[in-house]
């Protein structure tokens, strides 16, 4: 484990139409070099499509929080590959 955060977000301003499925619900979380006056770090907004990006369309913030706890070690998630699904024809 390389990172804890503490989130706390305003449900309220939860789009339900953003909901995927029903109950998923997509965010982006930022993580900031520096501390704000509040001693946060850490912003959840929901995540934008490609077209709402863009768009330049503003961010729906949802709440902040704090990293709490670090190994400073934080590593860029790879997408794995299942190298099975080259042999299926369709």
């Amino acid at each position: 484990m390389a990172t804890l955060l503490g989130l706390s977000i305003d449900v309220t301003k939860i789009d339900k139409s953003k909901l995927g499925n029903g109950k998923y619900l997509n965010l982006t979380v930022s993580v900031e070099d520096e501390t704000n006056q509040y001693g946060q770090n850490v912003s959840a907004y929901l995540q934008q499509t490609k077209e709402e990006r863009e768009a330049k369309e503003n961010r729906q913030y949802l709440g902040n929080g704090k990293v709490f706890w670090t190994n400073n070690i934080i590593n860029v998630a790879e997408k794995q590959v299942n190298n099975d699904d080259e042999d299926l024809i369709f």
